[in-house]
């Protein structure tokens, strides 16, 4: 018996509209550059087409044609790998930019769906149900609507009694039975490929701007006797388009608690989620916990079982496991397991906290090294040194390492003993278990075992402690 013949999967590819500005944004970086949680919100509408796609299981759809404008064309970081570029490269509105798109799509496509770059918050689910509309209904466009709480001055979505769209209508236009509707046009459409190449170029310029508008495309499908279908959805906020900075800062908001959300379900555990910024290329592990006030920025990774916070700010960092972290900033380092920062330390870029090490107040670290079980309890500065395992810094201490001209670095042995306010004028080196006096200027290299005390200091065999007689008490 012959199998039967597998039905060949349908053709679908994504057009995203990046070719405005956003001057309400009033900045000169374009509007869908503008980060959400870390990351451009270009980069999540991206996200979108991509869950869509594997959902749909249309290889086609997997990289989008992006449609940019010389004001625009720095989205191509964003862009690349990811989707193929189509210059608008004077902006005449959405039919125009659509018309851009369509040349550098492949022929045999049968779906084209539209969407802009400026909705970060939408979902591959929600542009799936659109398409799959579209293809039940073998309609010439199905669109996305929602049903606005507060419709103001959005376009309306008129249906006929049958349920399709009859027309969009802006508000201007529209008359009072249809301005009693809430359901208004969210910006998102899936066309029948085939006849979206013949009927684009039937949109004529409007008469106050000259430009053309996708939006028109309904007329001319209804004009043919074809079907346009409409998706509701509720007015969740997921479909909302970013146009100025207040609208920004809600769907930051919004961004962040999916974000939170997503990382509490995995196990991690958040006193007040309210006060916690997480971006979106953070990685948490199991039973992290995080106070309030944190702030987790970048490529930044927290092993199983530390405690972050309150009050701690960590930029592109490697914190690993049963750490904790406390009231301090963290940019560009990495902190082994099991070791202690803070209260109010600061470890610039560089820097590599030792397994087990204790990092305390008012401590500041640059592109240094601690090696395991190193003590830097207060009020220090470490730059450009490398610190050996089980070594005391005492309070105080500086490694001068720039001498005006260039940074010079210092080395200190394993199981050394700063004293109090010790000066390290770099290059310089002190041994394995060497120890310096309180106030100290260490300008010269000190052995390995010696003592280094005055200033500047000077080399002496460190002084035994005397034992304690049996039984006697201090």
């Amino acid at each position: 018996m012959t199998p039967p013949r597998a039905e060949p999967s349908r053709r679908t590819a994504a057009v995203v509209l990046a070719a405005g500005l956003g001057t309400r944004m009033r900045s000169r970086t374009p509007k869908i550059l503008h980060p959400l949680c870390g990351r451009p919100m270009l980069a999540y509408v991206l996200d979108a087409w991509d869950e869509a796609a594997t959902e749909l299981g249309d290889g086609s759809a997997a990289k989008p044609v992006v449609v940019y404008s010389p004001a625009t064309e720095a989205i191509r970081d964003v862009v690349d790998g990811r989707g193929t570029l189509a210059l608008q490269d004077v902006p005449r509105g959405t039919g125009d930019a659509v018309r851009a798109a369509l040349a550098a799509l492949p022929d045999d496509v049968e779906d084209v769906f539209v969407l802009s770059g400026d909705v970060p918050l939408v979902m591959g689910e929600q542009l799936v149900a659109v398409i799959e509309q579209r293809r039940l209904d073998d309609a010439a466009i199905a669109l996305a609507s929602v049903f606005a709480a507060d419709p103001g001055e959005l376009g309306r979505v008129v249906r006929s009694e049958f349920g399709s769209v009859e027309r969009i209508v802006e508000a201007r236009d529209a008359s009072a039975d249809e301005l009693d509707t809430n359901e208004v046009n969210a910006g998102m459409y899936a066309f029948d490929a085939a006849w979206l190449r013949r009927r684009v170029g039937g949109l004529t310029p409007s008469a106050s701007n000259g430009e053309l508008y996708l939006t028109d495309l309904v007329q001319l499908a209804r004009e043919d006797g074809r079907i346009v279908s409409a998706v509701g959805f509720e007015d969740d906020g997921t479909l909302d388009g970013i146009n100025d900075r207040s609208q920004l800062a809600q769907a930051e908001w919004a961004l962040r608690v999916r974000i939170n959300e997503a990382h509490m379900r995995a196990g991690v555990t958040m006193r007040d989620p309210s006060t916690v910024y997480v971006d979106w290329s953070v990685d948490l592990a199991q039973d992290v916990v995080l106070e309030p006030g944190v702030m987790l920025r970048g490529a930044t990774s927290v092993g199983e079982g530390t405690t972050i916070g309150p009050s701690t700010t960590i930029e592109d960092s490697t914190i690993g496991s049963g750490c904790r972290v406390v009231r301090s900033v963290v940019e560009g380092s990495t902190v082994e397991d099991g070791a202690t920062v803070g209260p109010y330390s600061h470890l610039r870029t560089g820097s590599h906290v030792g397994a087990g090490a204790e990092i305390g107040n008012y401590a500041e670290i640059k592109n240094s090294r601690l090696g395991a079980r190193v003590k830097q309890h207060h009020m220090s500065y470490l730059g450009d040194a490398e610190i050996g395992a089980g070594t005391n810094i005492g309070a105080g201490t500086i490694t001068a390492n720039w001498d005006g001209h260039v940074k010079n670095r210092t080395t200190i042995g394993a199981n050394a003993f700063l004293g109090v306010d010790t000066m390290l004028v770099a290059p310089v080196e002190v041994g394995e278990g060497a120890k310096t006096g309180a106030g100290a200027v260490v300008t010269k290299n000190v052995p390995a075992g010696k003592l280094a005390v005055g200033v500047p200091a000077r080399i002496r065999e460190p002084r035994l402690r005397p034992e304690r007689e049996p039984g006697a008490t201090s």
